[in-house]
């Protein structure tokens, strides 16, 4: 089920007892993220937050604010219109094991758990709320009409905190969306904070050696799908909204921007258009960020806006980072679960794996596997380390596929008794994650493997390994009965 709007997305949370409206006036400097802060922090995500009233400096903004809307597990599966983010993994582990139908039974099950592959290309309309209304430079609205926050008190300014960028390969015409943070300048202009890393980076380099500028769209708000699509970690190469429209089973609407030749979502609550002076920078930060530390002051390439279009009913969505646990968690999670099914088709032996909060997305990952042969823990380190954004995995722990890698505690009572630290564990030198300030120089760093697995005498444990403390299954069923 897709989701015509946000507007209507906040109505289907309120509807849920998922969503709290706040009618007294709130600053959107700094008072919004105290409050979300606590939201999110309270047991299973809390609520949503619907604030009617944000206030611009002293002034009532136009706009009513949502922020945590994807904050909790309900929430995140309500985003793409299910009861639990796990359906859409069974249908993608589904398809990637898909073979020929023999029988009616098994061309129907086909069809029905491939139903999303229909609708997963675009359709392209003439005319779009998201053009309600247009504004331009030169009139009397501006960035500075949209409640967007200062979430934290060294914050360098005001940050727009959930967009989603759209740019596009000037050779092949190929599309990509990312999420990446935008710091408010002036009116009409912001700072444009994508990484080296970033597909947006590589779209950037290549008009840089064109010598063209590079036209660049930011949507804000519209199906929270689209939303999620933009922080998914697709392999490289496939194009968000096709994922989105297989996500949702509908295919995704666009329209032409009015600036701009960038296809927008036709459901998005605001575009900002504009675009990128390869070569071009400016200082942006410091910033409060995912890693629970203020991110420096560095040069990021400048955002140009030549308009800015809305929707009349719209909702601004926002959220905030920082120390965890945080809306982005379960953003995260979600991405985990529902591209399991992908790591499982490189990696068979993987039974499960988590990203836990505490070590902020990149820091820390726990995988467990089925071991049949010596060393086999390194073999899925390195496996993972060469996966796209996992190159960034400052840690990863491989425990056996008894090991319920959910369970922080019993990870780490694995890795305690189970390794040698000098036999066990890895170095390796790989990128690191720009926001990590750990590094001695930016970009670059040293990740560590550890393999918290039962040892076999092929890896030099010749001495038998120890059975694990359990209860025999007739006690533990007896115990039931009697506690019943």
């Amino acid at each position: 089920m897709s989701h015509p709007s946000f507007r209507s997305f906040c109505e289907k949370l309120e509807s849920a007892g998922e969503l709290r409206r706040i009618s007294a006036p709130v600053a959107t400097e700094l008072e919004i993220t105290e409050l979300a802060d606590r939201e999110m922090k309270s047991p299973g995500g809390g609520s949503a937050l619907l604030f009617e009233c944000p206030m611009i400096g002293g002034r009532k903004s136009a706009f009513p604010l949502a922020i945590n809307s994807m904050g909790s597990r309900r929430r995140m599966a309500m985003a793409l219109g299910l009861e639990r983010v796990d359906e859409l993994a069974d249908r993608m582990q589904f398809l990637l094991k898909a073979k020929p139908p023999r029988t009616l039974g098994e061309a129907i099950e086909l069809l029905r758990n491939g139903i999303g592959v229909i609708h997963a290309r675009p359709r392209h309309v003439r005319s779009a709320a998201c053009q309600d209304v247009v504004h331009r430079p030169g009139g009397k609205f501006s960035l500075d009409d949209l409640p967007i926050l200062r979430c934290w008190p060294d914050d360098g300014g005001r940050f727009v905190t959930l967009p989603t960028v759209y740019t596009k390969d000037p050779d092949t015409g190929d599309r990509n969306v990312g999420m990446y943070r935008m710091q408010v300048y002036d009116g009409w202009t912001t700072g444009m904070h994508w990484q080296v890393h970033k597909v947006a980076a590589r779209h950037g380099k290549r008009y840089y050696e064109r010598g063209e500028k590079m036209p660049v769209a930011v949507a804000l708000g519209g199906d929270p799908a689209l939303t999620f699509a933009a922080t998914a970690p697709l392999p490289d190469g496939l194009d968000e909204i096709l994922f989105a429209g297989f996500a949702r089973k509908r295919s995704v609407e666009l329209v032409k921007a009015v600036t701009v030749d960038i296809d927008v979502p036709a459901d998005a609550d605001f575009v900002l258009e504009g675009y990128v002076m390869p070569g071009e920078v400016r200082p942006e930060g410091p910033f409060g960020d995912h890693t629970g530390f203020y991110t420096g002051v560095e040069d990021y390439p400048v955002f140009h806006l030549t308009a800015i279009t809305h929707r009349r009913d719209a909702i601004y969505p926002a959220t905030i980072v920082g120390i965890p646990p945080m809306e982005d968690f379960y953003m995260g999670e979600a991405s985990v679960r529902i591209f399991l099914p992908v790591f499982k088709m490189n990696f068979p032996e993987i039974v499960d794996m988590a990203l836990p909060a505490e070590g902020v997305f990149h820091n820390l990952v726990f995988v467990s596997i089925r071991k049949q042969y010596p060393h086999q823990a390194y073999k899925i380190m390195h496996g993972l380390w060469g996966m796209g954004q996992m190159m960034f995995a400052k840690y990863i722990v491989v425990v056996d596929d008894d090991c319920d890698v959910h369970n922080t505690s019993e990870v780490l009572f694995r890795l305690c008794a189970n390794t040698d630290p000098q036999r066990d564990s890895t170095f390796v030198k790989n990128p690191s994650d720009s926001l990590d300030h750990a590094p001695s120089i930016v970009n670059v760093g040293s990740h560590m493997g550890f393999d918290a697995t039962r040892k076999l005498p092929g890896e030099g444990h010749t001495r038998g390994w120890p059975s694990l403390v359990k209860m025999s299954p007739e006690i533990k069923a007896w115990a039931d009965r009697f506690a019943g």
